[in-house]
């Protein structure tokens, strides 16, 4: 997550100004620079990409966030009081310790056994965060969309915390979320948004930004596994940066969350119901489509600048059907993530490279980069690689 580098002398200052905008990121905690003379300052997700005065005179960092214990205390010492120190200590490390916030919703994964103790943690969860106003069990992705199912275990109603016959007036899963300054709409039941991936997305602002100033002109930006939208937000964010859009999705659900987000950020009319792929405006190629066959299409293969490949599950399998759709005749981006087990990585690069066309001279070919732990075994890694143009 983005960090304000902010001198020892400033940090209370600075901390005030950033508390009273609502900048300061929740339980994530301040932690010191390297050289000891500085402190890193956490940034909420929500707050704009270019901080105004007096903040822009800091650099802003992207670290790895450090929770604040004192939070993950307050849930223990609320689910040791409900259930007591013998059951917390008989489950030793299966209870659930993190959680991702998606809005004023959190969403928990509870196995190992523990379903039967759902409503206690629900409850210690609500108790330790006093904005949350739902908590969800996640019981894993289902079908060829990868929908998650995640059920309701416990609600904020009145101020009163309820763990039983959730009523619908609290249940609503579809919400907004900020991000880098901008609202965008999700459902976690209908179109996965995975709010941990901001540092992700920031990445690639900075590569589109390194891309136009090669190209010298807006980017056509391709995302044919857009979900609702989160790349693309933070890419329109900036003006100037992005020409033509194609984004696409098999889900529906999610080609309608991002149509109404593109109305937003874009402030224009667009169809409120989803609809096969199409020529919405003359910048804006968007609907529902499987992205494999986006290239049988004369008006979409060959016209890409950038190219972004969010399906990390399948992203090595699917690589070289994708190449199509980029513009040859200029250097283009590919910009992707990969599932993959550590002692995997090598034969992935081997593989990305090898679906790839040529890399731009005087860049890396493309490298898997580690970027957390997907599970025990799997790591999420994402990688860009820059294309030559064809030659003459």
């Amino acid at each position: 997550m983005r960090h304000l580098r902010v001198p020892n002398r400033d940090v209370e200052m600075i901390l005030g100004l950033l508390k009273e905008r609502e900048w300061l990121a929740s339980d994530m905690r301040v932690f010191s620079h390297d050289d000891t003379e500085f402190r890193l300052l956490p940034i909420d997700p929500a707050s704009p990409i270019s901080l105004p005065a007096p903040f822009d005179k800091y650099e802003t960092e992207v670290h790895e966030g450090c929770p604040d214990n004192r939070i993950d205390s307050d849930w223990w010492n609320h689910l040791t009081n409900l259930l007591g120190p013998e059951v917390i200590s008989s489950h030793g490390e299966s209870w659930p310790s993190s959680h991702e916030f998606i809005s004023d919703m959190m969403i928990v994964r509870i196995d190992g056994g523990l379903e039967a103790f759902s409503a206690q943690i629900a409850e210690a969860k609500l108790l330790s965060h006093p904005h949350i106003r739902l908590i969800l069990n996640d019981e894993g992705v289902q079908g060829e969309l990868r929908i998650r199912k995640l059920t309701p275990i416990g609600a904020r109603v009145d101020g009163k915390i309820v763990t039983e016959a959730i009523p619908d007036s609290v249940s609503s899963t579809r919400v907004l979320v900020r991000e880098s300054g901008k609202s965008i709409a999700c459902d976690p039941t209908k179109a996965y948004f995975s709010t941990k991936l901001q540092s992700e997305r920031l990445e690639t602002l900075a590569l589109a930004r390194e891309l136009r100033e090669v190209l010298g002109r807006p980017l056509r930006v391709c995302d044919p596994f857009c979900g609702v939208g989160p790349s693309l937000a933070i890419l329109l964010s900036e003006p100037g940066l992005v020409g033509d859009v194609l984004a696409s999705d098999l889900n529906p659900h999610a080609v309608e969350l991002l149509m109404d987000n593109l109305r937003r950020w874009d402030d224009r009319r667009y169809p409120a119901e989803p609809a096969p792929i199409s020529r919405i405006f003359d910048d804006r190629i968007i609907g529902v489509a499987d992205a494999m066959q986006l290239r049988t299409n004369p008006e979409f293969a060959g016209v890409w600048d950038l190219l972004i490949v969010n399906l990390p599950h399948r992203t090595l399998d699917i690589l070289h059907s994708l190449v199509p759709l980029l513009d040859r005749e200029t250097p283009s981006m590919v910009r992707g993530r990969v599932i993959v087990s550590e002692n995997e990585i090598e034969y992935a690069n081997l593989s990305i490279n090898r679906d790839l066309p040529d890399s731009l001279e005087g860049y890396p070919e493309p490298t898997l980069r580690i970027k957390s732990d997907y599970s025990s075994k799997l790591r999420l890694c994402s990688f860009q690689a820059w294309i030559a143009p064809l030659e003459d």
